[in-house]
């Protein structure tokens, strides 16, 4: 074999190594996430003020668009539907790769769970809380120690083993789906999750579509900065128990990926705030949540739970929810968004912590002018359809009652 052929077989190997992430770029699966994550990576550098990291009720209740147009303050989310807090600490690494933040916020509503509670509901899934994390991120050794941290090797063997458990069963075998099992471990299985191109190749037919093509380089605008609207309404469906003062010790695993998570802000020299955002919460969440916040508190950072401030918020837990008591419809958003301000102003801009820059000047920012306007159009539209499903009585329901429903 010449040279000039090696150097060929050379070239074409690394073409093909160059594509794979690419593609795999592109054909993983449309979300609100991958828009999320894809307009992150598309800020210009260092034009992020404030990054906030968390499950799904962020980008619901946290107006960024907003923030921006009153504050002149930048602020993202990196947050996906029930992530998991082993994963925090890998998106502080990957928002500081191209952005210099000078505060940091966690939402913290997954903390007082078990992660194994978390795994196991995730399983169900095909992993695909822990996916919207590990698959929204660009392939780098990051990644690769985030997929180390959040998949396990032992849960495609449980999945395995699951399945074995119910083919022998005989009052289970009428409900195996022959021939699916296998497919539920290779998802499970790490290999899998390095090269997620295996989990979605049969998306190949999707590359016709803009939306995604527009992703090969995992790097697009979001219109509204991160959030997510909803002109939904559905009021809270239990007690919130948010007045509970006890203290319950959070699960240990949690305790020791926020003791991992602090250090690693130390060694970046980064601030942070801890929050939770509104939701009705149950008196044994409280009480670790109010663990979590003594523990944050005594190392120096500040803690803010929005449910004991509901009534200065202007929070009405019957018409700003849109889904029963978790996430807020946008009117929520706005209230909780407008109050938020007020405290960041006092706590952090004043002393000079955040905001140092006003981002409303500036030719870097005219996409974040843009959003500003179109959150301000969808908030309006939004308003009048949260007025008009209030009038008609056309409120959110759960899968669990519309199955009551159909039973009566």
């Amino acid at each position: 074999m010449s040279k000039k052929q090696i150097f060929k077989i050379i070239i074409f190997i690394v073409a093909v190594m160059w594509l794979i992430p690419h593609i795999t770029y592109c054909i993983r699966t449309p979300s609100d996430a991958k828009d999320r994550f894809v307009g992150f990576y598309a800020e210009k550098k260092n034009t992020i003020d404030a990054v906030v990291i968390g499950s799904s009720p962020v980008p619901y209740c946290i107006a960024t668009p907003r923030i921006y147009g009153d504050m002149g303050i930048t602020m993202y989310p990196l947050s996906t539907n029930m992530q998991r807090p082993v994963a925090a600490k890998y998106l502080v690494e990957e928002a500081l790769k191209t952005q210099d933040p000078d505060l940091f916020i966690f939402e913290m509503k997954m903390w007082q769970a078990e992660d194994e509670q978390l795994i196991n509901e995730d399983k169900d899934k095909h992993m695909g809380h822990t996916r919207e994390v590990t698959d929204n991120m660009k392939y780098s050794l990051n990644r690769i120690r985030a997929i180390n941290a959040m998949v396990d090797e032992d849960y495609a063997e449980d999945a395995e083993n699951d399945e074995d458990d119910a083919e022998n069963d005989e009052d289970d075998a009428e409900n195996a789906v022959s021939g699916d099992g296998g497919k539920v471990n290779e998802d499970m299985k790490r290999i899998n999750f390095y090269f997620d191109i295996f989990k979605y190749h049969s998306n190949w037919k999707t590359l016709v579509m803009w939306s995604q093509l527009r992703t090969f380089f995992y790097e697009y605008p979001d219109d509204l900065k991160g959030f997510t609207s909803s002109d939904e309404v559905g009021p809270a469906e239990k007690e919130n128990c948010h007045n509970a003062t006890d203290v319950v010790k959070m699960p240990a695993e949690q305790e020791e990926y926020l003791a991992d998570l602090i250090s690693c802000l130390n060694k970046h020299n980064k601030d942070a705030l801890f929050i939770i955002t509104p939701f009705t919460v149950s008196e044994e969440e409280q009480k670790k949540i109010n663990y979590i916040r003594d523990y944050v508190t005594e190392r120096g950072y500040n803690f803010l739970d929005m449910n004991q401030h509901l009534d200065e918020i202007g929070f009405d837990e019957a018409t700003d929810y849109k889904d029963g008591g978790t996430h807020t419809n946008i009117v929520g958003a706005d209230k909780v968004t407008v109050w938020f301000e007020d405290y960041l102003s006092e706590n952090y801009v004043k002393t000079g912590k955040l905001g140092k820059h006003d981002r409303r000047h500036g030719r870097n920012y005219n996409s974040w002018k843009k959003s500003y306007d179109l959150w301000m159009e969808e908030l309006s539209r939004s308003e009048d359809k949260i007025r008009e499903r209030i009038a008609n009585g056309d409120y959110w329901k759960s899968e669990v009652n519309d199955e009551n429903e159909e039973a009566e």
